[in-house]
């Protein structure tokens, strides 16, 4: 069964924070199941969140909650081993609302990673910025 595979010790990092406020606008917020917070990028295209887990993990779904208006276009999910270079597992396209979007299963079969990459090819926003208020990666670990 397919349970959340970020956990305390998994690590995140994104493209930009809008006006480099990561104190209301941080790249924790994604992550704190609260829905008033969120993480706001600044402007620009190819913004982009990564994750590096604690172990090898085997991801079979994504979850993801845009505000409607900032969602990303056409998104791209990249992942490796540590030490290794991105590559392209799947691209996704979300749609441009408020609702938790779950509809990004996977059905192939993915391979090991231990870092995640989901770029924001673009934006629906006209200035590229994308606000996120809920992440989550589902899967398993691998072993």
């Amino acid at each position: 069964m397919a349970t959340s595979l970020i956990c305390r010790e998994t690590q995140s990092r994104v493209s930009s924070t809008l006006n480099r406020d990561a104190k209301q606008f941080g790249k924790k917020y994604m992550f704190d199941s609260n829905e008033e917070t969120c993480w706001n990028s600044d402007q620009g295209e190819n913004q982009w969140v990564a994750l590096e887990f604690p172990h090898n993990v085997k991801m079979s779904e994504l979850k993801v909650q845009f505000q409607g208006g900032f969602s990303g276009g056409k998104c791209r999910l990249e992942g490796c081993l540590r030490g290794g270079e991105f590559t392209e597992i799947s691209h996704f396209y979300p749609e441009d609302n408020n609702s938790l979007q779950i509809s990004f299963v996977l059905l192939f079969e993915v391979p090991a990673v231990n870092r995640l990459k989901i770029v924001f090819e673009n934006s629906s926003d006209f200035f590229g910025r994308i606000i996120v208020y809920s992440l989550d990666v589902l899967g398993e670990r691998a072993s």
